[in-house]
């Protein structure tokens, strides 16, 4: 899935839709790509709090290093059973909730690829299941849950956020270990839900989608 989305709401809807506490002010990019801040939500002892956060943990294997290269970010997880997230997903402390209005992924063919967003039609702030950790040699940082594309998304990527209702936000952030799993392996959000908005715009234009304007008036 894509390495892009944003965030085209106030703080304050924010912190209102998720009955968030933020205790400083937030800045982020207009965008967020792996290596940039992006908005989380999570929980500490009890309360939710709203923090900007670095996407991607670093990840620095001996052939990089070997080779002279900079550490990479890993900012996605595909699978819990992977030694670099087992353990961190199954304990509570270290999920969160990734907040965006839209994703995007690049279409059309390689050397001429446009952005292509996705957003919700009537959920204008998406809450994608994620992981944060506050590292040692990194500080904060986030990765997301990834989950197999519906319909509106297989176009463009098979691959697609795992994404979660309000009703499930609870579940997610201090469920058991099984709900994770059942998160992972449940039918991903229908394509009816999904706002789909193709450009022109090409994929390193850092242009943001045509409805980021309007999506306060959703709100």
């Amino acid at each position: 899935m894509s390495r892009l989305h944003c965030m085209a709401a106030g703080m304050g809807w924010v912190a209102a839709h998720f009955s968030a506490h933020m205790p400083a002010p937030i800045e982020l990019p207009p965008e967020t790509t792996e290596g940039a801040h992006g908005l989380v939500v999570f929980e500490n002892e009890g309360r939710r709090i709203m923090r900007g956060v670095t996407w991607g943990f670093r990840r620095m294997t001996q052939e990089m290093r070997e080779r002279g290269e900079e550490p990479g970010r890993i900012g996605l997880v595909a699978d819990l059973t992977n030694p670099m997230w087992d353990k961190m997903v199954a304990d509570p402390r270290y999920r969160c909730l990734i907040v965006m209005t839209h994703f995007a992924n690049p279409d059309g063919p390689p050397g001429g690829r446009t952005r292509t967003w996705f957003s919700l039609k009537r959920q204008p702030i998406m809450a994608w299941a994620g992981c944060c950790r506050n590292m040692p040699d990194q500080g904060p940082v986030y990765a997301g849950m990834t989950m197999p594309a519906n319909e509106a998304i297989l176009g463009t990527n098979d691959r697609m956020p795992l994404l979660l209702d309000s009703h499930e936000y609870a579940a997610w952030l201090h469920g058991p270990i099984e709900s994770v799993i059942g998160f992972q392996y449940r039918a991903p959000f229908a394509a009816e839900r999904f706002r789909v908005e193709t450009t022109q715009d090409l994929w390193r234009s850092r242009q943001l989608p045509p409805s980021a304007d309007n999506q306060m008036a959703l709100l």
